[in-house]
């Protein structure tokens, strides 16, 4: 039996371009990342992951969130901020993944309470580099157990 603080995480990967979350898949089994990836397309799709009815199978107290910002319904901003202010998200990492590199946004981003911010290189090279790199961190991370 695995000891509870060593049990893997799943990752939540908030992300609404096929093309991207395809990449982001890909480049981070690449780089060793095993964990469970859970795709969700759009933030309303991300809030009812998190604050709907949850099957017993998937605890939130394990999981990695990679956001990215630009959705078409409820932007990673308004996501973020719901994470990081309720009792039961609030102590999930949140790494937030996103075109845009303007300051104002990476200083919201941190001010909302995100756990690192990495903009997405432009080329596909580099791209799956930047993919890769996080994967690597993914797979030293701990996560807290996040249950009240």
């Amino acid at each position: 039996m695995i000891a509870p603080h060593s049990q893997p995480f799943s990752v939540a990967l908030i992300e609404d371009d096929e093309g991207h979350a395809s990449l982001i898949n890909r480049n981070l089994q690449r780089a060793g990342v095993l964990n469970p990836i859970t795709r969700l397309r759009d933030g309303a799709e991300a809030l009812a992951y998190f604050f709907g009815d949850r099957p017993p199978d998937q605890p939130l107290d394990r999981t990695v969130v990679v956001l990215d910002l630009n959705l078409p319904d409820i932007d990673g901003f308004e996501i973020l901020g719901r994470l990081k202010t309720d009792e039961r998200t609030r102590r999930i990492p949140v790494i937030v993944l996103t075109t845009t590199d303007n300051p104002r946004d990476i200083d919201r981003c941190y001010a909302l309470g995100c756990n690192a911010f990495m903009t997405k290189p432009v080329g596909y090279n580099d791209f799956s580099e930047a993919i890769q790199k996080l994967g690597l961190m993914l797979t030293i991370v701990r996560v807290p157990h996040t249950r009240p």
